[in-house]
């Protein structure tokens, strides 16, 4: 009788426990069949209880790295987005929650790993991924994982199907064509350089951008006099030896693709020391608060930068848009370029979910499908093509000025220069 008894408890366990299985599997299918980060509860906060929540993660260098001031920028940028777009009734019955799975990663390739492995369960995809080493440390994990991300950086490499596997979305010109058509503008408004030297953070940062200004040198009969590695001050100390390499080779022009702090020591340093030219910058070197710096009237005389996006006060649809969207007026053009990058991301996810294929592999298939719209604020080329359309490519300039917003005055937006489209780029300027 007793083992009878035993063996009837171990039954009614046995029934027990498959039922609570067969439950949980129905429950993790409910949540599931739309894929990881897709959940049928309203996002954190979110006042549509009708709505379910599409939870998306951030990797950013949010503050204490190199790039904290333009990576937090960026990051209010899609913030008012997706705020914007949950505002309009969100994607396919889903709100979109990018702070929950938001992790500071400093510019650090280590954290920036450990970060992914915390979030990725969680998360349909990302917001932003920012570095381009960083990013593409990851790309076999994110392949495994059908990860899309947005591109918080300009590599060449986003905009070729054989450098990015289908898994990131960018907006606007790379690195190396910022590079070629901030040269055709420089030469139209200043003059035209014959000596040219580059200082340029090591990796693909610098080295995209170096070999853009190689591509234009070599086009217009100029010569690069001297190109100059370096690294940010946290990692080299300061920048005196690229300060007297660019003295000894006596360029006309100076272009930088290094960090703001980097910047202002080399363009202050240079003018003190007599150097009489002019300095070019790609879209990371410049902060306002380079304005409060000793080599703040260095910059204001000889310096202007490039972005991809329209001007804060531009008068484009998304511009206005992004300018209706933000609480206060933004630190750094950071703001524009986050609000920017995410229009490919939204056409994704409305795509995905017009077909009901919310998932990480239904978004990977859908990259080809989506048909996003930059609202001229920027050039979206053709997700999932095996390369960009480089004649569509434009760029707005800027010169520093302490009475406009953000500490800069655009001089010139939407400027497409000649040498692109005599290229012929047909593969990423570099290789990672």
């Amino acid at each position: 009788m007793a083992y009878s008894s035993r063996r009837g408890l171990r039954r009614l366990a046995t029934i027990s426990a498959v039922a609570s299985l067969v439950l949980a599997a129905a429950c993790s299918s409910d949540e599931s069949a739309a894929g990881p980060g897709v959940s049928s509860q309203p996002c954190p906060d979110s006042t549509e209880k009708e709505r379910g929540c599409i939870y998306l993660g951030v990797l950013s260098d949010l503050a204490d790295g190199p790039f904290s001031p333009l990576g937090a920028s960026m990051n209010d940028g899609q913030l008012a987005f997706w705020r914007e777009v949950n505002a309009r009734g969100g994607i396919g019955g889903y709100d979109i929650d990018i702070s929950t799975y938001a992790r500071n990663t400093a510019y650090d390739p280590r954290t920036h790993r450990s970060a992914y492995e915390e979030i990725a369960p969680h998360v349909l995809a990302l917001s932003m991924s920012f570095g381009t080493a960083q990013t593409v440390a990851m790309l076999n994990r994110m392949d495994a994982d059908d990860m899309v991300s947005t591109a918080a950086t300009q590599w060449s490499g986003w905009n070729y199907r054989s450098a990015d596997r289908n898994l990131v979305l960018s907006a606007g010109y790379s690195y190396c064509t910022e590079a070629v058509t901030g040269l055709d503008w420089f030469a139209e408004n200043h003059y035209r350089p014959r000596d040219i030297a580059i200082v340029a953070y090591r990796g693909n940062y610098g080295g995209d951008y170096a070999t853009g200004a190689s591509k234009w040198a070599l086009a217009n009969d100029a010569i690069i006099v001297d190109r100059i590695d370096t690294g940010p001050n946290t990692e080299v100390g300061d920048q005196d030896g690229p300060v007297e390499e660019v003295l000894a080779a006596s360029p006309d022009l100076v272009l930088l693709a290094t960090g703001p702090a980097e910047t202002a020591e080399i363009v202050g340093k240079l003018v003190a020391a007599g150097f009489t030219g002019r300095f070019l910058g790609s879209v990371p070197t410049w902060n306002q608060a380079l304005l409060r710096s000793p080599a703040a009237p260095a910059l204001a005389a000889r310096y202007n930068y490039t972005t991809p996006v329209d001007s804060w006060f531009g008068d484009s649809a998304g511009a206005k848009h992004a300018r209706a969207a933000a609480t206060g007026e933004p630190t750094n053009f950071g703001y524009s370029l986050g609000w920017a990058i995410s229009y490919p991301l939204q056409a994704l996810l409305t795509t995905a979910a017009a077909n009901g294929e919310l998932t990480r592999a239904g978004l990977r298939r859908s990259v080809g499908a989506m048909e996003p719209d930059g609202e001229g604020m920027v050039v979206i080329h053709p997700a999932g093509a095996a390369g960009p359309e480089p004649e569509k490519e434009w760029l707005s300039v800027y010169e520093p000025d302490q009475s406009e917003p953000m500490g800069a005055r655009a001089v010139g937006v939407g400027y497409r220069g000649a040498t692109l489209g005599r290229l012929g780029l047909h593969e990423p300027c570099t290789r990672l």
